[in-house]
């Protein structure tokens, strides 16, 4: 969580891995999760779908992944849970690492799973 939150405002990159070039959504979980557990989690965020085991929204603990379809498509956007229903993400080519509300009217809308990478 302290990674995620270390990374606000870094600007958006499409298929940006890095935050000096800039970060997408996949990139972001992918870099956070190298640098804070040591976990390689690499791919799109349909990919990082495929992966972890599914957790109810009840149960999400900071850490975990939360998915959207945000592009029309399953799995197209993903960002880290890091409690009181915030999760930490990288939105657009628009805009920067932030934090949104899960319960937002365009995210609640667009929920579709969360998955945990821990046991």
């Amino acid at each position: 969580m302290f990674y995620a939150l270390g990374l606000l405002d870094t600007g958006y990159r499409f298929g940006g891995k890095n935050p000096e070039a800039g970060l997408d959504c996949s990139g972001m979980v992918s870099f956070i999760y190298d640098r804070a557990a040591g976990l390689r989690l690499t791919g799109s965020a349909a990919d990082l779908a495929q992966k972890g085991r599914p957790v109810g929204s009840a149960d999400l603990r900071p850490g975990d992944l939360v998915f959207f379809n945000t592009l029309n498509r399953p799995y197209s956007h993903v960002g880290i849970y890091i409690g009181d229903n915030r999760f930490v993400h990288a939105p657009n080519s628009r805009g920067k690492i932030r934090v949104d509300r899960l319960d937002a009217r365009y995210y609640a809308e667009r929920f579709e799973a969360a998955r945990t990478m821990f046991d």
